[in-house]
């Protein structure tokens, strides 16, 4: 039987609780310098791809994606709200450092993360707010978004591909509580990073890794790196992850 993650995990840490030569001491935060710093110029991108929840996770452990924070675009409405989203659509706005990943690899991975076929929804979440759009910034991206999605469109012989292509214009970031939301379900995983605030998880690149981890939606190399890091961590009962 294959075990999550998660589960994984717990079992692991079960087992060192039974050794009473072994304990694990959990700081209620890690003050100081910040652990995250980029001396070279990132950029971004945005897209729409159902719940900002699991989109925001999808994109985290990448190579060369610094962080990824949760929000609202697409529509006219002014400072939406989760509860007051007028026209928008959920979204995911990504950090990237271009000299590690492209846009177009970007693109594949957005491609790969949601079905474009489905008309304003993604699974069981229904509704405007879950349509798939791609923003871009400039006649570059608009012409590698209408690439792939010709590609796409190909490989969908029997199914329109609904993905729309939209100009980028006012990224608004969601609430503190849809930001990492993977996770923050995973309070022993904020415990390993030292209990960040929220403003700095926000902007943690470690914690946008996390996230895509706690979701389980890392490539099997970053899970298996992320699972040794974590497991050393355990062993030596010292919990502060400062890097993966």
């Amino acid at each position: 039987m294959k075990l999550t993650a998660s589960v994984f995990l717990l079992i692991t840490i079960i087992s060192l609780a039974a050794n009473s030569a072994l304990s694990i001491r959990f700081p209620d935060r890690i003050s100081g310098k910040p652990i995250d710093a980029f001396d070279e110029p990132l950029k971004n991108a945005v897209f729409a791809l159902g719940s900002f929840w699991r989109s925001e996770a999808a994109f985290g452990c990448l190579d060369g994606v610094v962080r990824t924070t949760a929000g609202y675009a697409g529509g006219s409405k002014s400072n939406p709200e989760y509860r007051s989203l007028g026209d928008h659509a959920e979204s995911v706005q990504i950090e990237y450092d271009p000299r590690i990943i492209t846009f177009r690899q970007l693109l594949d991975v957005f491609w790969t993360s949601h079905d474009s076929r489905q008309v304003f929804g993604q699974g069981p979440d229904v509704g405007n707010q879950y349509r798939s759009i791609i923003f871009t910034d400039g006649s570059e991206e608009s012409r590698l978004a209408a690439l792939s999605k010709e590609r796409e469109q190909t490989r969908s012989k029997n199914s329109v591909v609904t993905t729309q292509i939209q100009q980028l214009g006012t990224f608004y970031p969601a609430e503190p509580e849809h930001q990492k939301f993977e996770l923050k379900r995973n309070p022993f995983f904020l415990q390993l990073i030292g209990n960040l605030p929220e403003e700095e998880l926000e902007k943690s690149s470690l914690a946008t890794k996390l996230n895509g981890y706690a979701a389980e939606l890392c490539q099997s190399r970053m899970q298996r790196h992320i699972d040794a890091k974590i497991n050393d961590i355990i062993r030596k009962g010292w919990p502060i992850l400062r890097e993966i």
